[in-house]
């Protein structure tokens, strides 16, 4: 009995890190709950997690399915294979006309670990990085753990919910600031940067020595011109890529960075100690990914047919304040006309009608309860139904609160 008394003591004063304190990532606690429903029996629309409903392109498995055959699947290179380190630095010359060599190109496991690798090669703890908001949860998050301060920068109609220099003007003055990051595609979103405000920002933050990161996960995925990247205005710019949005392979966690000269080095020796490399099958279905053209762009064609059937179909049915969506493939709608509470919204409409969606609440603390994210990555079908399950739902709900005198969330 004193053994276990004293083990229970020892126990009762162990305690976990603050940096483990983080905020969820409140589109994965939908996506459990849609999963347990469907474990259940029920059918769920998957509208809110940002994964494509397609398998990776063919190529891609057929390499992975001859690399499991010939390859011995050891570690790589931390860096990442050197073959797939030069399809993509041709990549850049092919998309961007930019001539970037294989030296300054690290292969990461998802996007995830390359904003892990970027900001502590970039920010010692107690450094400050402005984020604008909306903006992707799990950039503060991760800033938040490793001890670096996220510094929002709101953004809304009066910026078409994009940061500009006045916005960043204004946040420096009052602090310090060490980085600023963004995404063009914006992921809530799906806003698109112009190249003049993208260039003005990355200028702005070389004159002031701000480290400017730029999340490109969504280039390719664009519906008027294409995206721009940080790296036609700066060479000392970090940008993120993956393999996961336009690529098709979220599950298969690879992606890429393209660093400065001088922090390839550093950045290959925590990559190292962190990971050792990215996974090697997944390299070589990345590799032969980037011949897949034909196929990612018709997969694109089902994105913008199915974005062109939600912009039609939702202000029919009481979603009517849709953000500017020019990329990715996520539609921003304000909801506040429907309720005050995104999260509680988007729950009952998940458990009522089997529709699954992102409260807003994940991208901005301050205004997400009044939005919700839609996610129009699936089938045109699956979009179809959940509008219909949505406009059902939205009437079912309209007449009883003419019954009780209530709100349709309330």
């Amino acid at each position: 009995m004193a053994t276990f008394d004293r083990a229970t003591s020892i126990e009762s004063t162990l305690r976990l890190s603050a940096r483990s304190e983080v905020s969820a990532f409140i589109v994965m606690d939908v996506m459990r709950k849609a999963n347990q429903l469907e474990n259940a029996g029920r059918h769920v629309v998957h509208m809110e997690v940002g994964q494509p409903g397609t398998p990776a392109p063919r190529r891609a498995l057929e390499a992975a399915t001859a690399a499991m055959a010939k390859e011995r699947l050891g570690y790589t290179d931390a860096l990442g294979l050197s073959v797939l380190r030069e399809r993509i630095a041709q990549h850049y010359a092919d998309w961007y006309g930019l001539d970037i060599p294989a030296a300054r190109i690290v292969v990461t496991t998802g996007s995830s670990a390359g904003f892990v690798l970027a900001f502590l090669a970039a920010f010692d703890p107690g450094a400050r990085v402005a984020l604008p908001s909306p903006g992707y949860p799990c950039y503060r998050h991760i800033l938040t753990a490793l001890g670096v301060e996220p510094i929002t920068l709101e953004v809304g109609d009066d910026n078409r919910w994009m940061p500009d220099v006045e916005l960043l003007s204004n946040a420096c003055s009052t602090r310090r600031l060490d980085g600023l990051l963004l995404a063009s595609p914006a992921n809530p979103t799906g806003t698109v940067m112009t190249r003049e405000r993208l260039q003005q920002l990355v200028g702005f933050c070389r004159e002031r020595g701000i480290r400017f990161i730029s999340d490109e996960i969504y280039h390719g995925l664009t519906y008027d011109a294409p995206a721009e990247t940080a790296l036609a205005f700066d060479d000392t710019a970090i940008v993120i890529n993956s393999f996961s949005k336009y690529f098709s392979m979220t599950g298969w966690r690879i992606g890429w960075m393209v660093v400065p000269d001088e922090a390839a080095r550093p950045i290959e020796r925590l990559a190292q100690n962190l990971y050792i490399s990215a996974p090697t099958i997944s390299q070589y279905a990345g590799l032969a990914a980037f011949d897949a053209t034909s196929e990612l762009e018709a997969i694109k064609e089902t994105y913008r047919t199915n974005r062109a059937l939600l912009l039609d179909q939702l202000p029919k049915n009481g979603f009517d304040r849709i953000v500017p969506a020019d990329g990715a493939f996520y539609l921003y709608v304000d909801v506040s006309e429907l309720t005050g509470d995104s999260v509680a919204f988007a729950d009952r409409i998940l458990q009522e009608s089997g529709v699954a969606m992102t409260p807003g609440l994940d991208f901005d603390p301050s205004r997400g309860r009044q939005f919700i994210r839609i996610s129009y990555a699936r089938s045109t079908g699956d979009i179809a139904e959940g509008i219909e399950r949505l406009r059902r739902w939205i009437s079912e709900n309209a007449r009883r609160s003419q019954d009780t005198d209530d709100s349709v969330c309330h």
